[in-house]
């Protein structure tokens, strides 16, 4: 059955079954440069097939389309932006259907599974009228949950920008100036950098004697000027870099990266900052900045991701099966198979497990959990879900009642706490 045969066919009704809503539903497919747009009545028979450009006069003309043709609900692949502010904004009630369960629901019209944007677009419409009593509309979170999610994304980036970059700086050193690498801790602290800038060759490497770097790391208000001599045996030691005409060469490299480590590092503690500020400034900022080893960035990360909307997560198990803490379980007659959590909200997982994978280091409750899990032969990172499963019922439980996280009530850490005593 072709795709236009589809939208042309009537949908039988099955006695019994819920009836369908009767208003028409739409589904728009969302892309970068412009949308499909579905339009299906109370029987299923498309009414709308049109595509709008991503503009602001093509925006525009769909609300005009939707509200033209009766549509008070719109389902959509995601979640967020302009064609979802758009749509909440004109009054529409929007249902997120996640590009996963689209590709499978392609096969209830036919077994080829074809993509077509015009026809996924269908399905979602289709999809809506069928099986509204299963979805829930999009309930947006408070602008200043919505400006600090942008805010801590944001840092997220420019922080995986920093590493990928900082790679690439051990990489030119361990031709330009292999000495310099694990000269500090980090590759990209300050004081490498202004190392890096001050002596970025092997020749002003060799100027360097115990006194004159220790000099130098005085300038620089080192903390450890003393160390001075041991550092200068790590130069020493250190396979010599280049030297002769590429040297020069070699070293403007190498001022490249210093130069864009040096912006992202200002640019990250802008954010932060930023972060800061708005998180504290938040009605929920009491429950996340509670959490053991929260600090601010990570529990600004848990609260814009896990958002202020309490009706989008009606039970703990709601939040911990999208935030990926739970298991995906398939049973077929005798066979059992519970296997990693693929479609999850990943920004919410990694939120949860930055947190939960940290927290057993301050909180007696978190290690034992997260002892036993790894007694069982969990690995690192199966033992974190496990531990940050259990958490999420406890920040959910506080996320709800809007309170801080308080150790003296939390029963199960008292009990631990009891019987280590």
């Amino acid at each position: 059955m072709s795709v236009e045969q589809i939208h042309r066919t009537r949908t039988e009704v099955i006695p019994g079954a819920p009836a369908p809503t009767a208003a028409p539903t739409a589904g728009i497919d969302w892309a970068s440069t412009d949308h499909a747009i579905a339009v299906v009545d109370a029987h299923g028979v498309q009414t709308v097939r049109e595509m709008v450009e991503h503009t602001t006069d093509g925006l525009a003309r769909m609300i005009r389309v939707l509200t033209r043709t009766g549509v008070h609900e719109v389902a959509i692949e995601r979640g967020d932006g302009p064609v979802v502010d758009a749509l909440l904004q004109a009054g529409f009630a929007v249902f997120v259907i996640a590009s996963n369960q689209v590709k499978n629901l392609r096969q209830r019209y036919g077994a080829a599974g074809n993509k077509d944007d015009h026809f996924d677009a269908y399905v979602l419409a289709d999809t809506l009228r069928t099986d509204r009593r299963r979805l829930h509309p999009l309930t947006p979170d408070s602008p200043a949950t919505v400006t600090l999610r942008m805010t801590v994304r944001a840092r997220k980036d420019l922080v995986a920008a920093r590493i990928a970059m900082a790679n690439q700086l051990r990489a030119q050193l361990e031709h330009a100036l292999p000495g310099a690498i694990k000269l500090f801790r980090d590759i990209d602290s300050a004081i490498t950098l202004a190392f890096l800038t001050r002596f970025p060759t092997q020749a002003k490497v060799d100027w360097l004697t115990p006194k004159r770097l220790e000099n130098w790391l005085r300038t620089q208000h080192y903390p450890h000027p003393a160390r001075a001599e041991q550092l200068h045996t790590h130069l020493a030691a250190a396979t010599r870099g280049t030297v002769g005409d590429q040297a020069e060469t070699r070293a403007h490299v190498t001022a490249a990266f210093v130069t864009g480590l040096t912006a992202l590092r200002a640019q990250i503690k802008a954010l932060e900052e930023q972060i800061e500020t708005q998180l504290l400034a938040h009605p929920d900022a009491v429950v996340f900045t509670s959490l053991p080893k929260a600090g601010i960035v990570r529990a600004a990360r848990l609260l814009a991701e896990i958002g202020d909307c309490r009706g989008r997560y009606p039970t703990p198990e709601s939040l911990t099966s999208l935030a990926g803490a739970t298991p995906s379980t398939r049973q077929s007659g005798k066979v059992k198979i519970v296997s990693f959590r693929w479609a999850v909200d990943k920004e919410l997982r990694g939120a949860v497990t930055d947190f939960a994978g940290d927290s057993h280091h301050a909180n007696a409750w978190a290690a034992d959990l997260y002892r036993k899990a790894r007694a069982r032969g969990c690995d690192h990172p199966h033992a974190t879900r496990i531990l940050a499963r259990a958490w999420l019922h406890v920040i959910w439980r506080c996320w709800q009642d809007c309170v801080a996280y308080d150790p003296t009530q939390h029963r199960a850490l008292q009990t631990v706490l009891a019987a280590a005593a």
